[in-house]
């Protein structure tokens, strides 16, 4: 794909006109409400103040499945109009570097290409879905187990693919992702320029690997289990004001009744979330480490930062791949997950997970902070429907809309964020379209209408029941069949399955 650099035309901005950096920060397969500002009780205090000073989204939408949400977040377009390898696509490294930005890429790349070889400056990290955090080598380390979970894919830095790829001991993937885009920051080449980092963390995805130190602060804090918590994160989020609970009622649970476990399953349980609570922590930790470098070299002003979620919180629980029984659970030899149960409560107040039609698949959590260009009262809450397809348009007009997007290629899907920024409504002509898997989605407005496999549809009125428990699909039918129709017609446009 290296031909797509070749079709693009750059005009650079003259000397004294200032663009803004931008850092996009993807999480891999965290909770709705696991940060504080969203409700959660893990501690992630540097998000909550970017969240402060910045925007908080509250109906922000991915594709519900990772390697999906990539080719949409980078590219502008649903991702169905492409492949795993990013065909038929220009990605934002190969719009931006062209219009005078630098281009880095830091952590996960779910796809078999090297981003190196498409727009990147640099790029250091895996072509996979998943790795073990402390060991992601093919063997153990001398001293070590042998890694619990252990897919061993390629790994690429800059030019340069190694497989396997085998760290050091002080390897520990959140930081040391966090690590390299630091370092990208101090580079002195080009400086003056703008730069655009995307770092693609792996947290808080499985295995369930988290430092001991970050682990032990979460001792006791799931005790009372799946409801209690669930409960209590709903609960804030009334608080703040992300939600009101006569149009976001707290939907039913679909998790285990905790009682009904042992008291040995009930640690075990406990433990999960306590090792992915350290993980976000940890996160959050090394995000906090580039907002102080961002600082140190007086960037942070005019940076603009987003953090999001590529799908809802995994409900899996893999059986594949090797495990140590005896490994201490959160290291090397380790590989747990939390499962449904817990996928349930920390996706509060929504239904269902990842993979999933519903809310609590396909929605996330959006943070954009950035001092020079959001004037907005602290604590500002966005209720726009925006989507993954609006990232990429917002990019290329804070660029100064200086690029050339070729024109054999798709036209961008997504609109540009940028009103948001001044709580403005968003220019979108069309609905918002879904389809993965077993499931088929379309956001209209207020309405969504919403089908699993060839099961019929179902139609929620979102401005009064953001959560999903009353289906009214039975008393708008014709509604259901004027949605349906359009579902099927954009789907027919983009590529998208669609069933008879």
């Amino acid at each position: 794909m290296k031909i797509l650099l070749l079709l693009f035309l750059a005009y650079l901005f003259s000397d004294g006109e200032e663009r803004p950096n931008i850092v996009l920060i993807l999480a891999d397969d965290m909770g709705y409400s696991d940060l504080g500002c969203y409700g959660g009780e893990i501690q992630t205090p540097n998000l909550d103040r970017l969240a402060e000073n910045g925007i908080r989204y509250t109906q922000a939408y991915n594709t519900s499945k990772c390697w999906t949400t990539r080719i949409s977040l980078l590219t502008g377009l649903y991702h169905h109009r492409s492949n795993r390898d990013f065909d038929n696509t220009a990605l934002i490294g190969e719009i931006l570097r062209p219009a005078g930005y630098r281009t880095w890429w830091s952590g996960k790349h779910h796809a078999n290409f090297n981003p190196y070889d498409r727009g990147f400056d640099h790029f250091s990290g895996f072509l996979g879905g998943a790795i073990n955090f402390w060991n992601p080598g093919d063997q153990a380390r001398p001293g070590e187990d042998e890694p619990g979970w252990r897919a061993v894919y390629s790994w690429a830095f800059d030019d340069k693919v190694v497989k396997p790829y085998m760290p050091g001991e002080e390897f520990f993937a959140t930081d040391t992702f966090t690590d390299w885009s630091i370092g990208w920051l101090d580079e002195k080449k080009d400086s003056a320029k703008p730069f655009f980092l995307f770092l693609s963390y792996n947290a808080p995805h499985w295995p369930l690997h988290a430092h001991p130190e970050d682990v032990s602060k979460y001792d006791g804090i799931y005790d009372e289990g799946y409801e209690e918590i669930r409960k209590a994160r709903y609960e804030r989020q009334l608080e703040m004001g992300l939600f009101e609970e006569k149009t976001a009622r707290l939907s039913e649970p679909d998790h285990e009744l905790w009682n009904s476990l042992s008291k040995e399953q009930r640690n075990e349980e406990a433990l999960r979330m306590e090792i992915h609570a350290a993980m976000v922590d940890r996160m959050d930790q090394n995000i906090g480490r580039l907002i102080r470098r961002l600082k140190e070299t007086d960037k942070f002003e005019n940076t603009l930062i987003l953090f999001l979620v590529d799908n809802g919180a995994s409900h899996e629980r893999p059986k594949r791949g090797s495990k140590n029984e005896n490994a201490k659970w959160g290291s090397v030899g380790s590989f747990e997950a939390i499962g449904q149960s817990w996928a349930n409560a920390i996706n509060s107040p929504f239904r269902k997970w990842k993979v999933q039609g519903m809310e609590g698949g396909i929605c996330t959590p959006l943070i954009a902070h950035w001092p020079k260009g959001i004037k907005l009262s602290k604590n500002a809450i966005s209720r726009e429907p925006c989507h993954l397809i609006d990232f990429v348009p917002t990019f290329i007009e804070l660029s100064g809309n200086k690029v050339f997007y070729p024109k054999d290629l798709p036209k961008i899907d997504g609109v540009s964020l940028v009103p948001t920024f001044q709580e403005n409504r968003l220019k979108r002509k069309e609905p918002l379209f879904f389809q993965y898997g077993s499931w088929q989605v379309l956001r209209h407005k207020e309405w969504k209408l919403v089908q699993r496999n060839k099961e019929p549809w179902q139609l929620y009125d979102l401005s009064k029941d953001r959560t999903e428990t009353m289906d009214l699909a039975s008393e708008s039918p014709e509604r259901v069949k004027l949605m349906e129709r359009k579902w099927r017609e954009m789907a027919n446009g983009i590529g998208a399955v669609v069933y008879p």
